[in-house]
């Protein structure tokens, strides 16, 4: 799409009370852009039927078109109005919304617009947990678009604070609810086929899907498209939630300039002359250190830091989805 002027707008950054979220619900039903609160990170919200709002969204998050959006509902009911649901989409969805879980289906006629879906038949559908975020959605009465409250490609926010340091003076409102409790964003299933695959990992892990479904969950990671490849479902592009210094994964050791990103106390050699270090879960804690993700990195990606090292993290549970977006944030730009 070709790119829109930015006018600075003032940004106002208000508590999420019944006040806020009166407001924030406004703002939408006008084509307003909005950040919200969610259990996993802030999102950037607009009217996903609206194709100037989501036009303003993607200009705002200067985010390529071709990457489609989740559109945001306050429940299964509301879900289905959007989304045509299989028997095991029907399945996921009673179990584990509302939570860190989005659902790919096929779109009902009209549902939302072409924009928000990137022209796909397909519809990313989320039922968040957030008191906040669902009160936001039943206040608006429409599906929300709603990515990561930051610019195309940055660490994904989880704090209000996060939003405006990317985001103020291109959006309307920032609601803040405090920190964001998973801490990554939601695991994205494919059910539009006769098999549920998973498209990216994710606040809900995998063991509990695949003992859910009754089968093991294959894994996706593009679509091809006549253009080329293109993702069918939100961050799964292989750079993203990028600081604006190097990431290396499975660190043995800290080279002079680094920041160390630890994980349950290893500390590689060199640590003890790293420019900076945070420890995702000191514990080991997987839950933990995904919370801590973000906010780690972002804090990180600071003045007079040359790398960030990172310290190895396991494999399982949550440590696929924090593995996953670490990969991204390694990958060359």
């Amino acid at each position: 799409m070709a790119a829109m002027a930015q006018t600075r707008i003032g940004t106002r950054l208000v508590p999420a009370d019944a006040a806020g979220i009166h407001e924030a619900a406004r703002l939408l039903r006008a084509g307003g852009l909005v950040a919200l609160p969610t259990e996993t990170v802030y999102g950037l919200a607009c009217d996903a039927t609206d194709p100037r709002a989501v036009a303003r969204l993607y200009a705002a998050k200067g985010r390529p078109s071709f990457n489609p959006l989740i559109a945001h509902v306050p429940d299964l009911a509301a879900a289905r109005r959007i989304g045509v649901f299989s028997a095991e989409a029907e399945a996921l969805a009673a179990r584990f919304w509302p939570g860190p879980l989005t659902l790919v289906v096929p779109a009902r006629e009209g549902a939302v617009c072409d924009l928000a879906r990137a022209g796909l038949s397909t519809l990313a559908i989320r039922v968040p947990a957030h008191p906040v975020a669902r009160a936001v959605l039943e206040a608006a009465g429409r599906p929300i678009a709603a990515p990561s409250a930051n610019r195309s490609g940055h660490v994904s926010p989880t704090s209000a604070d996060h939003v405006m340091a990317d985001l103020d003076g291109l959006i309307e409102l920032v609601l803040d609810a405090g920190a964001s409790a998973v801490g990554i964003e939601s695991t994205i299933l494919d059910c539009s086929g006769e098999r549920t695959i998973l498209l990216r990992p994710g606040g809900l892990a995998r063991g509990p899907i695949e003992a859910a479904l009754g089968h093991v969950l294959a894994r996706r990671t593009t679509h091809k498209g006549a253009a080329g490849e293109a993702p069918i479902a939100p961050g799964m592009l292989a750079s993203h939630y990028a600081p604006s210094v190097p990431v290396r994964l499975d660190a043995a050791e800290v080279r002079p300039g680094e920041a160390l990103l630890g994980f349950a106390g290893a500390r590689p050699a060199g640590s003890e002359a790293a420019v900076a270090v945070l420890d995702l879960s000191p514990t080991g804690d997987l839950v933990e250190a995904a919370a801590n993700l973000f906010a780690h990195l972002r804090a990180l990606d600071a003045p007079g830091v040359t790398g960030i090292a990172v310290a190895p993290i396991p494999h399982e549970g949550l440590g696929e989805a924090i593995r996953d977006r670490l990969n991204r944030a390694a990958a060359p730009r």
